[in-house]
């Protein structure tokens, strides 16, 4: 568990939560998205309407992607057609009479996204939301987080595919050690440049196993 940690997240901004894997990123996650009670301390000024979309979207349910999108959103009081809305702005309306079971991994995760912003949360998380997404809905993704931002939400992300760090203005908190520390914008948290040569054909396993243990990958020729 982590120790002596104290932080606050302004309303409006985008913190990208770092570390490598096993380190408690998905930990402080749940923590901050109010489904894990720390046993220690607590977690003031959580806002009202709290977006949560997990890494893996828990797809062992008897359900259509319709069916449970409209179960969420009655449970939260929403209009009925912001299913079809987030549906079609995340590119699966084609998939709404689908099973859960039989979703794709980068479907399963546009579901996910999609019951974490149906109610326009304050405050949301977003557990490693780039995985498995198509190309266009990948690229679309970080310009729908600056907005939801400039309207006032707080967004809490973890992007070990980097897809996010490209945006102005990004707060950092790296998860190490059993602690979390608040990076400057600028700080490299004593980055050194390593240069490895490998095989053609091991090149995509090595650059997501490498961004996947959060260290930061600049590939020749991309």
């Amino acid at each position: 568990m982590f120790r002596d940690v104290t932080f606050s997240l302004a309303p409006g901004s985008v913190t990208e939560v770092t570390g490598h894997n096993g380190a408690g990123k998905s930990t402080l996650l749940r923590v901050i998205a109010g489904l894990r009670r720390p046993r220690v301390g607590v977690v003031v000024d959580r806002p009202a309407r709290v977006g949560y979309a997990p890494e893996r979207f828990p797809v062992d349910q008897p359900f259509s992607v319709r069916a449970y999108l409209g179960h969420m959103a009655a449970m939260r009081r929403v209009p009925e057609d912001a299913v079809g809305a987030w549906a079609e702005q995340l590119r699966f309306d084609h998939l709404l009479d689908v099973r859960l079971p039989e979703l794709s991994k980068g479907s399963a995760q546009k579901v996910g996204l999609a019951q974490a912003l149906m109610d326009g949360p304050e405050l949301l998380i977003l557990d490693e939301p780039f995985a498995g997404l198509d190309a266009a809905t990948r690229d679309a993704l970080p310009e729908l987080i600056t907005g939801l931002a400039a309207s006032g939400t707080t967004v809490v992300v973890s992007d070990h595919q980097r897809c996010i760090e490209v945006l102005p203005g990004i707060d950092r908190l790296r998860v190490a050690d059993a602690s979390v520390t608040r990076l400057a914008p600028d700080e490299t948290a004593d980055w050194t440049v390593l240069e490895v040569e490998v095989p053609g054909d091991e090149a995509d396993a090595l650059e997501t196993k490498l961004r996947a243990d959060g260290y930061r990958v600049r590939r020749s020729g991309r």
